[in-house]
C-alpha cells in the first residue's frame, strides 16, 4: 500500500461488470436499478465501467470529458497507446459516470497478456474461447487503468466492485502487482454450480463431495473457474447475492463469503392500495382478448371464472422447475376435475426458444376475433343511428317503441352469422404460439405430450407455451412483461437452481402472489424473514429436505389451495404481497453494498479506522456515521432500525458484525415520511433473530448444520494475511 495516507471517508468508487450499458441478463438489472442508491450516497465520485459495445453505447451513455484532471490524464495516456474508450453519463435514473474500453482496440496484446496471466497466477488460456479472450483483454486494461489512475491520484482511498467472473480478473492483477486499490467481489452464482446442475446431479446434497478441479476440467470450463476462484480469494472482501449461493461458493470457490449482497429493485409506492389492482384489472381485460382468440371456437369458458398462472426466464428446463411445474399442472388439472371445480387455470410458459414463426392457427384465432369484433362495432353504430332517427321523429307522448327485430338489418343478420360461422374450429387449441425448430425433441412439449394436457374440453387446466419474449408489437400477445406480470394471479417458479430470482421478486414488487423454492435466493431471503410468508402471497415449496413426489404434491397443494380462494381473498393477497415490496427496495438493500464497501476499506486501511491505540476513532477526527462499539453482553436491538419495516442489520450476513460495527448506520437514502409512515389493516410479522447467527457456516442453507463461528484470532490472522497481500494465505484459511 502507498505511505501517503488516503481519505477513507470519501473514497471514490469504480464499479466494474460485463453488463454496465450493455444488457445481456440479470446482472444488467441489478446494476441499473441500484444506480440511483449508489449517486445518493457517492454523487460525482461514483464511476461504472464496462466493455464498449457500439450496438447500444451510442444510444445510452452521453458522452463527455472527465472533470476529473487525474482521471483525464489516465485516458489520455492510454489513448495514445491505442486504448479506445468512452467516457460520459449513462442515460438512466441517477445519470452516473461511466467509462466504457473497446477490448477490441487491445486484441493485439492478447498472447502478450495471457502468457503474463500463466506466469503471474498459473491461469491456462485456451486459443478459441472468445468469451474467456474477451475477459482476459477487459481485465488488463481494467487492472492497467486503475493501476495508472491510483498513481496519479494519492489523496484518496479508491474502493473496486467487481460483479462476476467476466470482469473480475483485474482483482488478482491488482493484487500481484500491489496497487492500492481496494477490492470487493460479488458472484452472482458459480460458473461450476451452473454446469453440474444443469448435468442433472443431485447437487446440494453432494455439493462438499465434489472434485472441483477434475468436475470443472471434465466440463471444459477449467481456465474460467481458475478465473472465477483466483478473484473470490484475492478480494478484500467476497461476497454473494444469496444464503443459498454463500454456501455454494463456500464448497466451490473455496472460500467462505464475507456477507450476502442481496438484489433490490426500485420500488414505486401507490398513493392507494386500490391503483395497483386497477392496473391489474386492465393488463387481465388484455390477456383476457387473447384468450378468447386462442380458444374461443374450439370451445368456450367462463373468463371471469378463470386465473392466469404462468412461469417465465431462461430456458433451463430442470433448473427452472419447469419440469416440476407441468407436473404439478397435470395434478391440479385431476384435482379440479375431480372436485367438480368451475375454475379454469390457464397456464403461460414464457421462456425463449429456437422457432421459425407464429403458428398459423394462432394468428388466425386473433384475426377472426379482430374481426368479429369490428363487425359488432359496425352493427352498434348503425343500430344506433337507427334508434337515434326512430326517437328524434317521434310525436311526443304518441311515441312508440321500436321492435328489437326490426334494428338490424339482413344485411347485419347475415355479416354477424359469417363471422360467427368464422369462428368455428374443430381441432384443439394449440399449445404453443410458435412453429417450434425442433418441435420433436423440445423438452416442454415432450413432457406435455407425456402429462397428455392437450387443452381438451374437459381439462380445467389449459396450457400456452409462448416460446418468444413478450412485447407490445407481438401480433398475439400484444404485452410487455411487466404489464403480463400485473394481468396474471400467480407466478409459479419452482427452480432447483436459482441463486437470486428476480421473476419472483418483480412479482412481489407488482403485487402478484408467487410460489418459488427454499433452494432460491429469493425464497430463503423472504423464508429467513417472514414468519408465515404463505400468509402474505409468498408460497415457498421445498425442495431441500423432502423427495421430488413430496415437493410436487407440495406445489400442486398450493395452487389448488389458490385456484379455490375467493375473488376477495385473491384482492386481498395482492394487498399483502405488494406491502412486502420495501423489503426488496435498493434504498434498504443498497445499504448492504455500504457495508461491505466499509469492511473492504476497514481491512484495507485499519490504522484510518482503529488508530494507533486499536479502538475505533480513538485517534482520528473521522466520522463515519457509527457509534461507538457496544459491549459485547449487550445483544442487537431494535431501536437500532434505520426504518420500521426492514432493515439492513435484520438482513445483513457481513462478518462486520464480529469486527465491531454491529451499529453501522450507513448512508440515509432519503426515505419520506409516507416511506415510513404506511398503515396497512393487518399486521406483517418479521422473524426476529440473532444477526451474528447469520454469519455462521451452514446457517439458512442447505447444509442446515451450525459449525464454530469466527473467533478474533481467525480474524485477525485473516487481516494480516490480506494487509500484506500474501494471497497464498487464503488457500490456508479455514475461517472463510
Amino acid at each position: 500500500m502507498s505511505e501517503n495516507k488516503r481519505d477513507v471517508k470519501n473514497s471514490l468508487l469504480f464499479e466494474c461488470a460485463w453488463e454496465v450499458a450493455n444488457k445481456v441478463g440479470g446482472i444488467y438489472t441489478v446494476i441499473k436499478t441500484k444506480v440511483p442508491v449508489t449517486v445518493s450516497e457517492y454523487g460525482d465520485r461514483y464511476c461504472l465501467i464496462g466493455p464498449l459495445s457500439y450496438k447500444t453505447a451510442p444510444m445510452e451513455v452521453e458522452q463527455q470529458e472527465p472533470k476529473d484532471p487525474h482521471l483525464a490524464s489516465t485516458l489520455e495516456s492510454m489513448r495514445n497507446v491505442g486504448v479506445k474508450a468512452l467516457y460520459g453519463r449513462w442515460l438512466i435514473e441517477g445519470a452516473p459516470h461511466v467509462l466504457l474500453f473497446d477490448t477490441g482496440s487491445q486484441y493485439s496484446r492478447l498472447d502478450e497478456w495471457k502468457g503474463d496471466l500463466w506466469n503471474l497466477a498459473g491461469i491456462p488460456t485456451p486459443p478459441n474461447d472468445h468469451e474467456t479472450n474477451e475477459t482476459i483483454v477487459f481485465g488488463y486494461i481494467v487492472a492497467w487503468f486503475l493501476g495508472e489512475y491510483v498513481a496519479r491520484q494519492l489523496g484518496t482511498a479508491v474502493v473496486a466492485h467487481f460483479h462476476e467472473w467476466q470482469a473480475g480478473l483485474a482483482i488478482p492483477l491488482l493484487r500481484k502487482r500491489h496497487v492500492d486499490v481496494t477490492t470487493v467481489f460479488t458472484t452472482h452464482a458459480t460458473l461450476l454450480g451452473r454446469y453440474l446442475c444443469a448435468g442433472s446431479v443431485d447437487f446440494y446434497n453432494n455439493l462438499q463431495y465434489f472434485d472441483v478441479d477434475h468436475e470443472a476440467g471434465k466440463r471444459g470450463i477449467y481456465h474460467r473457474y481458475c478465473i472465477e476462484r483466483s478473484s473470490a480469494h484475492c478480494a478484500d472482501v467476497f461476497t454473494t447475492v444469496s444464503h443459498i449461493t454463500a454456501y455454494e461458493a463456500e464448497h466451490l470457490l473455496k472460500r467462505k463469503p464475507d456477507g450476502v449482497l442481496p438484489n433490490g429493485l426500485n420500488v414505486v409506492k401507490f398513493q392507494a392500495m386500490h391503483e395497483f389492482q386497477n392496473l391489474h384489472a386492465t393488463a387481465k381485460s388484455k390477456i383476457n382478448e387473447f384468450v378468447r382468440g386462442h380458444f374461443y371456437g374450439h370451445y368456450d369458458f367462463d373468463l371471469d371464472n378463470t386465473l392466469y398462472f404462468f412461469t417465465a426466464g431462461r430456458y433451463e428446463y430442470r433448473n427452472k422447475g419447469v419440469d416440476m411445474f407441468i407436473e404439478a399442472l397435470a395434478r391440479l388439472n385431476y384435482r379440479l376435475k375431480r372436485s367438480n371445480s368451475k375454475t379454469t387455470v390457464v397456464a403461460f410458459i414464457i421462456m425463449p426458444a429456437a422457432t421459425h414463426s407464429y403458428t398459423i392457427e394462432a394468428l388466425k384465432g386473433q384475426a377472426v376475433v379482430k374481426q368479429l369484433r369490428d363487425t359488432v362495432s359496425e352493427i352498434q353504430n348503425r343500430l344506433g343511428t337507427r334508434l337515434f332517427e326512430h326517437a328524434i321523429r317521434s310525436n311526443g307522448d304518441h311515441a312508440t317503441l321500436p321492435a328489437p327485430e326490426k334494428f338490424l338489418s339482413e344485411e347485419d343478420k347475415v355479416l354477424l352469422k359469417r363471422r360467427i360461422f368464422a369462428l368455428k374450429r374443430n381441432a384443439l387449441p394449440p399449445i404453443t404460439t410458435h412453429n417450434m425448430a425442433d418441435d420433436a425433441n423440445d423438452p416442454i412439449l415432450n413432457q406435455i405430450r407425456r402429462v397428455q394436457l392437450f387443452n381438451s374440453e374437459a381439462d380445467r387446466v389449459k396450457i400456452v407455451f409462448h416460446p418468444d419474449f413478450l412485447n407490445s408489437s407481438n401480433p398475439i400477445l400484444g404485452l410487455d412483461y411487466e404489464e403480463f406480470v400485473r394481468g396474471c394471479h400467480l407466478g409459479v417458479f419452482p427452480s432447483y437452481y436459482e441463486p437470486w430470482g428476480y421473476t419472483p421478486a418483480e412479482c412481489t414488487v407488482m403485487g402478484i402472489p408467487s410460489i418459488t423454492t427454499n433452494l432460491s435466493g429469493f425464497g430463503c431471503f423472504m423464508q429467513d424473514l417472514i414468519e408465515r410468508p404463505q400468509d402474505e402471497g409468498c408460497y415457498i415449496v421445498d425442495r431441500r429436505s423432502q423427495s421430488v413426489e413430496d415437493t410436487v404434491n407440495q406445489l400442486t397443494d398450493n395452487m389448488f389451495t389458490f385456484s379455490n380462494k375467493t375473488r376477495r381473498q385473491r384482492i386481498n393477497q395482492r394487498n399483502r404481497v405488494e406491502r412486502l415490496s420495501p423489503l426488496l427496495d435498493w434504498k434498504n438493500l443498497g445499504i448492504e453494498y455500504s457495508k461491505a464497501r466499509q469492511l473492504a476499506l476497514r481491512r484495507a486501511y485499519p490504522d484510518s479506522f482503529y488508530g494507533v491505540s486499536g479502538l475505533e476513532g480513538e485517534d482520528e477526527e473521522f466520522d463515519f456515521g457509527m457509534e461507538r462499539m457496544m459491549p459485547n453482553s449487550v445483544p442487537a436491538s431494535p431501536r437500532f432500525r434505520m426504518s420500521g419495516i426492514a432493515t439492513p442489520g435484520d438482513i445483513g450476513t457481513l462478518t462486520e458484525e464480529a469486527l465491531g460495527t454491529s451499529d453501522y448506520r450507513g448512508q440515509a437514502w432519503g426515505l419520506t415520511e409516507e416511506d415510513e409512515e404506511e398503515g396497512y389493516p393487518f399486521p406483517l410479522v418479521m422473524k426476529v433473530r440473532s444477526r451474528a447467527s447469520s454469519v455462521v457456516s451452514g446457517a439458512s442453507t442447505p447444509g442446515g448444520g451450525r459449525s464454530k463461528s469466527l473467533s478474533e484470532v481467525d480474524l485477525r490472522k485473516a487481516d494480516a494475511a490480506l494487509s500484506h497481500n500474501n494471497t497464498k494465505t487464503w488457500n490456508n484459511q479455514q475461517g472463510f
